[in-house]
């Protein structure tokens, strides 16, 4: 690449502070807390109360997105993708097709759609990339990740979250020659494309983090997990991480130069530590017990929290030396976030748990169930201005849990 791309690209990631922030996977900080307060310490009997929601999103496993006073969903019906945007209220503002859905082995939408300034960008489970006018829902560009980047499709649908930063969107075709790219997030034009490690994407949202000054992404492809540099695409280091199925789903978390993995079947994760400028990773630590297919892990004051897929416990380990602190049964495995104390446990079961975060035990303060929706309890839980945004199948459930 010339130094003139790079210069372009790099005051293009530089413009960020410039246009509103987009919304972002697994919150602000992408590792799933939210910074809320003044929320609830204990729900009612019967949970906490129930504001708003709505039945006939379709099928899909997508999370909601909120931005500006209104919230975003995908869903699909009789295999056609749709953009759901509704009023903080409840209201429905407009339901906008954008195109086929994935319709084999767990039907539905996917990937949350990314809402900055006035466009909204969402990836299909078939692999299309889409940049939508954020008023109205219309199509103002979009890009096949796989007849434009010679990617090729995962055996359950493309999973990924598109990652914006600036004027730059980052996505994942999974191609030999085009693995991860970086586009106008304007015009869709391509800025760099990255051979990474030549292997078919694996269901997860890319991390994109600074470290010492140089932006960085990390993201799972079919055995491996790979850092590139984020204003030129160049590759910089890959850690083994294969298992059974190339399902791995969760987006890493990076806290103080250290970097924690995790994926499902049996496989387990690892801390590894970066050097100074982020080309090379050290092992720090492995564990084959949290092995957490889908519901994500959170890290609070130094302890990581998340439930395992094998090994079905909820488990505490602690960041620096991966040394066990508890492993609990008391609610079915699932998705976990954190805000003010608390972490929001969303069980596969259909179980909504609220449980204080210390190493000292699984301490469940408070729960209920998810009554209202379909199919598979797997979207994650979403806090915006005190309220619980909960996306079950054909249905969004927003809670009031402000204190």
């Amino acid at each position: 690449m010339t130094r003139i791309s790079i210069f372009i690209l790099s005051t293009l990631l530089s413009v960020s502070t410039l246009c509103q922030e987009p919304t972002r996977w697994r919150g602000p900080s992408r590792d799933g807390s939210y910074p809320e307060t003044g929320l609830l310490a204990k729900w009612p009997v019967d949970g906490p109360e129930i504001l708003w929601s709505y039945e006939n999103l379709g099928q899909g496993h997508s999370s909601a997105a909120v931005s500006n006073g209104s919230v975003y969903v995908t869903g699909m019906i009789d295999g056609t993708g749709f953009l759901f945007k509704f009023h903080r209220n409840g209201k429905l503002i407009y339901k906008a097709a954008y195109g086929p859905e994935f319709t084999e082995s767990w039907y539905g939408t996917r990937g949350t759609p990314v809402v900055a300034g006035n466009r909204v960008y969402l990836e299909s489970g078939l692999g299309k990339l889409y940049c939508l006018n954020e008023g109205d829902g219309s199509i103002l560009w979009s890009k096949d990740l796989f007849k434009d980047f010679d990617g090729s499709i995962t055996q359950w649908g493309m999973n990924e979250t598109p990652v914006v930063d600036g004027e730059v969107i980052f996505a994942t075709p999974g191609g030999k020659k085009n693995n991860m790219v970086a586009l106008n997030r304007q015009t869709g034009a391509l800025i760099w494309t990255s051979p990474g490690n030549g292997e078919l994407s694996a269901y997860c949202t890319p991390l994109l983090f600074e470290h010492h000054g140089r932006k960085i992404l990390a993201t799972h492809t079919a055995s491996h997990l790979i850092g590139l540099d984020a204003a030129t695409g160049k590759t910089l280091w890959k850690q083994s991480q294969p298992n059974e199925w190339s399902v791995h789903p969760n987006t890493p978390i990076y806290h103080e130069g250290s970097l924690f993995y995790f994926s499902g079947y049996g496989q387990g994760g690892g801390l590894l530590k970066l050097n100074q400028d982020g080309s090379a990773v050290t092992p720090a630590w492995t564990t084959k017990k949290l092995d957490t297919r889908v519901g994500g892990a959170v890290l609070v004051d130094g302890y990581i929290y998340a439930s395992g897929d094998n090994n079905r416990e909820w488990r505490c380990l602690e960041w620096n030396t991966g040394k066990e602190m508890y492993a609990s049964t008391a609610i079915g495995k699932g998705a976990v976030i954190y805000a003010d104390g608390m972490l929001y446990c969303y069980s596969e079961r259909g179980e909504l748990a609220l449980v204080k975060a210390t190493p000292a035990g699984f301490q469940v303060i408070s729960r209920t169930r998810v009554t209202l929706g379909s199919e598979q309890h797997w979207a994650h839980p979403v806090i915006q201005d005190g309220v619980l945004y909960v996306r079950h199948g054909n249905a969004l459930i927003a809670y009031n849990v402000k204190s």
